[in-house]
């Protein structure tokens, strides 16, 4: 029996992938600026992390300003169009809008930073900041993805010479591999990468630090050194699923379909999604998209614990995904292949989940996707002498973003376990700083 979904046209992908949220109009974006009350002490610069100041990029809008507006916006977040399309904007600045405490609704702030990042990017991404004289220092960093490009970009407009390691053949993280089509399109973040390298950011793909480069080389090469490497590896489900096809990570799954070859993904007909955060999201509703019949979702836990934010939630049951809660998976059934998934149902005693007796149940699969978290790769991490590491992060200065070796800084999801885009955004920045700190002071005793 052929458990792979029949194949869609070319037509029905692109329908089934477009922009859930497409771009204003140039004529909508002046009306919507114009809408913009111009706070001073803005809540909403506030509620960014990244503490764009949102009053200024949205008036210049209003005078045709846009290259300034660019700038504005460029200034304080380097990830500023993946962060346009992906950030969870209603629960950040536009969820701190004075506009919600009057009942209406608030300015699309997310819609308006992308407007002027597209006009940008049109417009050939011309320099907007003059780069310092070269310091004659070096900084390497182990990763191409948000916090590494805005470390680097921050780092080479100081002066310094800037070289990102990236173990992937195409740069950008997961904002490259690891964002829903229907979210934003992967030539978005490779667009960011490009710009980075234009103020003179070097990135060297496929290069694996600790395999293809060894800690020692690259201490050798550099002044100081920045880990934005993420969570790359998957959390074990602690189930067996030796020698049974169809199993998959949700990261390598997103990632084929982020790549847009549709053809080439391959999903079952009913397909079971473990976990209920925004990736195992992503990962039903693309199931969902690419034909399966049915998806299912599993989580140990209620609707209240899910970490997926409503918008997320709301969109997996406009798709169809049918919702497992208090569900534990237990045994993968099937000798070559998934045929079923048997869980059981839990319930909280004393605060505590435990597993009711004599509840388990199966669910007819052949697709499996395992989204139940990412962690660190422990195994090259402690290759670095006196790196420290506490509940799967990186220890850092929460300051300075130095690590407990102090020729190593570190950002991004390494550090706090795996938040938002724009969280990365900021950190790199905030480390690039914390370095150009630690190496003048260093050169100054």
């Amino acid at each position: 029996m052929n458990n792979i979904a029949p194949k869609l046209s070319a037509k029905e992908y692109e329908k089934n992938f477009s922009e859930l949220k497409p771009a204003l109009t140039p004529i909508a974006a002046m009306a919507e600026a114009n809408r913009c009350l111009y706070c001073f002490d803005s809540s909403c610069m506030t509620a960014c992390p990244t503490h764009i100041d949102i009053s200024t990029f949205i008036k210049k809008i209003t005078s045709g300003n846009m290259k300034g507006s660019a700038k504005t916006i460029l200034s304080s977040n380097w990830i500023a169009l993946t962060c346009a399309k992906a950030c969870p904007v209603d629960v950040l600045c536009e969820g701190a809008c004075v506009y919600n405490d009057k009942g209406e609704k608030p300015i699309q702030i997310g819609k308006l930073q992308r407007h002027v990042m597209d006009w940008y990017v049109e417009k050939g991404m011309p320099a907007l900041i003059t780069p310092a004289q070269k310091n004659g220092k070096s900084v390497g960093i182990i990763g191409a993805g948000p916090s590494g490009l805005a470390c680097g970009a921050e780092l080479s407009l100081m002066g310094y010479d800037v070289t990102i390691y990236d173990a992937n053949k195409k740069p950008g993280g997961l904002d490259t591999h690891g964002i829903a089509p229907y979210k934003m399109k992967q030539q978005d973040s490779l667009n960011e990468v490009k710009m980075i390298q234009k103020l003179g950011v070097k990135i060297k793909s496929n290069v694996l630090v600790g395999k293809d480069l060894s800690i020692e080389e690259l201490e050798e090469m550099h002044d100081a050194i920045f880990i934005g490497t993420g969570l790359p590896k998957p959390t074990d489900l602690m189930i067996s699923e030796k020698g049974i096809k169809g199993v998959y990570d949700a990261l390598e799954f997103v990632k084929d379909v982020t790549a847009r070859k549709w053809k080439n993904v391959n999903v079952g007909k009913r397909v079971a999604v473990i976990g209920a955060g925004n990736t195992a999201i992503d990962a039903a509703t693309e199931a969902k998209r690419l034909g399966a019949d049915e998806v299912y979702m599993i989580y140990r836990r209620g609707r209240e614990q899910m970490s997926a934010y409503d918008f997320e939630f709301e969109l997996a049951k406009s798709d169809g995904i049918k919702f497992y809660f208090h569900s534990q998976p237990k045994r993968i059934i099937g000798k070559n292949k998934v045929e079923a998934l048997e869980c059981i149902k839990m319930r909280i005693v004393n605060g505590k989940l435990k597993p009711i007796p004599k509840s388990e149940f199966k669910i007819p699969v052949d697709m499996i996707i395992k989204a139940v978290g990412q962690n660190i790769d422990e195994s090259f991490l402690l290759k670095i002498p006196k790196l420290k590491l506490k509940d799967g992060t990186v220890i850092v200065n929460q300051k300075t973003y130095q690590t407990k070796n102090p020729k190593y800084f570190a950002g991004g999801d390494c550090i706090n376990g795996g938040k938002e885009v724009v969280n990365a955004a900021y950190d790199g920045k905030q480390a690039a700083h914390g370095i150009d700190q630690w190496i003048f002071a260093k050169n100054t005793k």
